[in-house]
C-alpha cells in the first residue's frame, strides 16, 4: 500500500515508479492528495483514506513517500493492519525539521515505527542522519526516483524550437522549477547576462517571476503540465539547476537522459550522478563561476550521448527494483498485531 505524495509535482515523478513495482509482480494500492491548494484538512483525509484502505485490502507492507505528513498517514495504516511500514525521504521533508514547529517530533514518531527508510540521495540520508539521529537504528538505503527513459528519450531539437518558438542565435539554456530563492534563479539570470550569447528560458511559476521578465534574451513560459516538460528540454541545449541546495535533482536527470548537457549545483544531490562528461557542478554562490560553468557546458557535444549514459543508471525500474528490495525484507521480517 502507497500513502502519498502531498505534493503533485512530486506524484508526477512517483507514477513511473508505482508502475514499475507493479511490473515486478507486487499489488500497489495508492492513496495520496493530487491536488494543490485547499485547508490542511486534506492531511487529515489523507490519513483517514490511508487507515480505511490499509483494513480493507490488507497490505503486506505500507510504503509511505515523505516523511511528514504521508509518513504519519501511512504509520497509522501499518498500525491499523498490523504491516510493516517503509517510509521515504524525498527532500523538502528533511529540510522541514528544525523549521516547522511540530515537523521534528512528528517525524521521529513515524521513523519509531518504521522498518525499513529510503533516502533519495546519500546526501539527503546524511541531512537526516544529522537531524534525526535516531534515523540510523534503522538504516537508511538509498534509491531516487529515477528517469522514464522512455518518455524522456533523446529526440531532435530543430522541431521542439519551431513548436515552441524558440528559435535563436547561441546555445539555449533552459531552467525548470518554481521561481523561487531556492532555485537560484536571479542569479542564473545574472549569469547569464555576464556570458552574453545565446537565450535562456524559465519553465515555472513563483514569486520571483517579475525579476526575471523583461531581460534581454529571457523567457518566462509560466507553469507547464509535465508532460510538457519533454519537448522543452527537446529545445535546449543545456539544461541549468543551481540551486542553493538540491536534495536530488530530477529535472537535471531528466535532461540527461535526453542528451541534454547540465549545470547543477554542488549542494545535494546532483555530484551522486553528474558526471564530467555529462555537464559542469558549481558553486551555487558563485555568479561568476556560474557563468562560467554555463560557458563550459554550451562548449559539450549537443545532444551529449555521455549525459545519456550517465543517466541510464538511474533507470526507473532499477530504482524500483531497490525500492522493492527494501519493502520485500520488511515484509520478510513479520507482521505487527493490527491495532484496533
Amino acid at each position: 500500500m502507497w500513502p502519498g505524495p502531498t505534493d503533485p509535482d512530486l506524484g508526477s515523478f512517483l507514477v513511473p515508479v508505482a508502475r514499475e513495482l507493479e511490473a515486478l509482480g507486487h499489488e500497489v494500492e495508492v492513496v495520496a492528495i493530487d491536488h494543490r491548494g485547499g485547508s490542511r484538512a486534506k492531511y487529515a483525509r489523507l490519513a483517514g483514506d490511508s487507515v480505511a484502505a490499509a483494513r480493507r485490502v490488507r497490505p503486506d507492507v505500507v510504503f509511505a513517500h515523505v516523511l511528514f505528513p504521508a509518513g504519519a498517514a501511512g504509520a497509522l495504516a501499518a498500525l491499523a493492519s498490523g504491516a510493516p511500514l517503509v517510509v521515504m525521504a524525498h527532500g523538502q521533508d528533511v529540510a522541514n525539521l528544525g523549521r516547522i514547529r511540530g515537523v521534528t517530533a512528528a517525524t521521529r514518531w513515524v521513523l519509531r515505527r518504521a522498518v525499513g527508510v529510503i533516502a533519495n540521495s546519500r546526501w539527503l540520508a546524511d541531512r537526516l542522519a544529522e537531524r534525526i539521529p535516531a534515523s540510523a537504528r534503522v538504516g537508511v538505503e538509498i534509491a531516487d526516483c529515477g528517469v522514464d527513459l522512455a518518455a524522456f528519450s533523446p529526440r531532435p531539437a530543430a522541431a521542439a524550437r519551431r513548436e515552441l518558438g524558440w528559435d535563436g542565435e547561441g546555445p539555449a539554456f533552459l531552467c525548470i522549477g518554481s521561481l523561487i530563492e531556492r532555485k537560484n534563479v536571479v542569479r542564473l539570470a545574472e549569469a547569464f547576462e555576464r556570458l552574453g550569447r545565446g537565450r535562456l528560458a524559465f519553465v515555472g511559476d513563483g514569486p520571483l517571476r517579475g525579476a526575471l521578465e523583461g531581460r534581454p534574451e529571457v523567457r518566462v513560459s509560466g507553469r507547464i503540465a509535465q508532460a510538457e516538460v519533454p519537448e522543452w528540454i527537446a529545445a535546449c541545449d543545456v539544461v541549468c539547476q543551481p540551486s542553493l541546495i538540491e536534495p536530488f535533482g530530477q529535472a537535471t536527470l531528466e535532461a540527461m537522459a535526453m542528451e541534454r548537457s547540465v549545470v547543477a549545483t554542488t549542494v545535494g544531490g546532483p555530484p551522486e550522478f553528474v558526471t564530467p562528461a555529462a555537464g559542469v557542478l558549481v558553486d551555487p554562490h558563485d555568479t561568476e563561476a556560474l557563468a562560467a560553468a554555463l560557458g563550459r557546458a554550451a562548449e559539450l557535444s549537443s545532444p551529449n550521448p555521455a549525459a545519456q549514459a550517465a543517466a541510464a543508471e538511474h533507470d526507473v525500474g532499477r530504482q524500483a527494483a531497490r525500492m522493492a528490495a527494501v519493502l520485500e525484507r520488511a515484509v520478510a521480517g513479520g507482521r505487527a498485531s493490527p491495532a484496533g
